[in-house]
């Protein structure tokens, strides 16, 4: 099992920029599908990005392409989200989720499919 705690949230103007981290312990940073996700208020959590622990394999969610970046550092067990010119519609919670995963990420896209949550941190974008 594995706990997930992010940081990196805060308020920021249209076109800057934030970094997320999720800090994962409690199980061996191996063979899990990392992901990020975001829920505005009153809609889904949708898919952000996801990165495999083992190959570093990233994905990104369409409407995110070329405006974030996730990556990691194994050594620290955690994970990144680079988000830059950022959006008003980007305003949500920001969650890190985990699920293991011993072949790889390329079909974890739903929110279902991951069993390990953080907490989220906010992300409120202002015009």
């Amino acid at each position: 099992q594995v706990q997930l705690v992010e940081s990196g949230g805060g308020s920021v103007q249209a076109g800057g920029s934030l970094r997320l981290s999720c800090a994962a312990s409690g199980d061996t940073y191996s063979d899990y599908c990392m992901g990020w996700f975001r829920q505005a208020p009153g809609k889904e959590r949708e898919r952000v990005a996801r990165i495999y622990t083992d190959s570093g394999t990233r994905y990104y969610a369409d409407n995110m392409k070329g405006r974030v970046t996730i990556s990691q550092d194994n050594g620290k067990r955690t994970v990144y989200l680079q988000m830059n010119s950022l959006k008003p519609e980007d305003t949500a919670m920001y969650y890190c989720a985990a699920s293991k995963a011993r072949y790889g990420c390329g079909g974890y896209t739903t929110a279902a499919q991951f069993p390990y949550w953080g907490q989220g941190t906010q992300v409120i974008v202002s015009s």
